[in-house]
């Protein structure tokens, strides 16, 4: 008979993975936004221009998302064995993802307010110099964009008929972190096209009224990305939104051996792709824990399971 040796129970409860390339990418986008920053403010002030001071400081709010962002990053590689830390540091990057959503609302908020400002007191506008200041931005944020895009492509169909097909489609797309560092570039370029927009507009044919209107239509669909991001990751950091598909699977692999009943069942997000569930089964042939472990065994987000068989007394449900 085989016996288990105590280190062979025991089990990492580190379920991060490896961000490295995320992480360096998030570090070269912030460092360009750092940059842009400071180019941007030192010019305003040299030549009194509230238009760059203005952008300077919006990419400030950015610069701190994205500092956000590689925090996550190196506080959950650090501590990821922290005994503290019940079920690891997997939900660190899922909290900075939530943290620059609420960000992106503030930058959306004070957008709407400075354009509503602007329709009742209209600004002297220095279209050309803004202009450049635009495309500038435009060009900056672009670039970052395509840095931090080969996470991005998920929209892509999820067979509901194909478990593990959907589980890898679902696991390639969950950094959250990196999506929040994707969506802050974005913001910021759709500002930036909005505003070359309404500046050639304003230049050339006199509608000085669409800048503001721009800046409204800005905070709006950032407002909306904001809302969004927040309401996914919120709904991970209270172990909510496990995909109903999930739960099926694993009822469907215990009841159909034999006459098991699953009484009690919780599956939770411990890390953007790892799961962990507990599970409580009633059955006339009790087997040990590890036999109804390894009927889970092709669901591979499954990383956690703890077992609670309890012995039925009566007549089997099946002979």
């Amino acid at each position: 008979m085989h016996i288990h040796t105590l280190d062979q129970w025991q089990h990492s409860h580190n379920f991060s993975i490896d961000r490295h390339q995320a992480e360096s990418k998030t570090k070269i986008v912030l460092l360009l936004t750092a940059v842009t920053m400071v180019a941007e403010i030192v010019a305003g002030i040299i030549l009194g221009s509230m238009a760059l001071l203005a952008d300077g400081w919006h990419m400030a709010t950015h610069v701190a998302a994205f500092g956000i962002a590689v925090f996550a990053y190196q506080y959950a590689r650090s501590q990821a064995n922290n005994p503290r830390y019940t079920f690891g540091t997997g939900k660190v990057s899922i909290l900075g993802g939530f943290t620059s959503a609420v960000v992106l609302a503030v930058i959306a908020f004070i957008m709407a307010l400075e354009s509503t400002t602007r329709f009742f007191q209209p600004q002297v506008i220095q279209f050309s110099e803004a202009i450049y200041i635009a495309v500038f931005g435009l060009i900056v944020n672009l670039a970052s964009a395509l840095l931090l895009d080969d996470h991005h492509d998920h929209e892509h169909h999820h067979p509901h008929d194909d478990l593990e097909h959907h589980d890898h489609s679902h696991e390639h797309h969950q950094d959250y972190n990196l999506r929040a560092a994707y969506i802050h570039v974005i913001a910021d370029a759709i500002t930036s096209v909005l505003a070359i927009i309404a500046l050639c507009a304003g230049k050339f044919l006199g509608w000085i009224w669409l800048d503001a209107v721009m800046g409204i239509v800005g905070a709006v669909v950032i407002a909306r990305w904001s809302y969004g991001l927040a309401r996914e990751t919120g709904s991970i950091l209270l172990d909510g939104g496990i995909d109903k598909h999930i739960k099926l699977a694993i009822t469907k692999a215990i009841e159909e051996d034999g006459d098991n009943r699953i009484t009690d069942l919780h599956v939770w997000n411990v890390s953007q792709n790892h799961l962990s569930a507990t599970i409580a089964i009633v059955t006339h042939y009790p087997q040990q824990p590890e036999y109804y472990k390894e009927l889970l065994q092709h669901i591979p987000s499954l990383s956690h399971v703890l077992v609670e068989v309890n012995h039925c007394h009566g007549e089997p449900c099946l002979d």
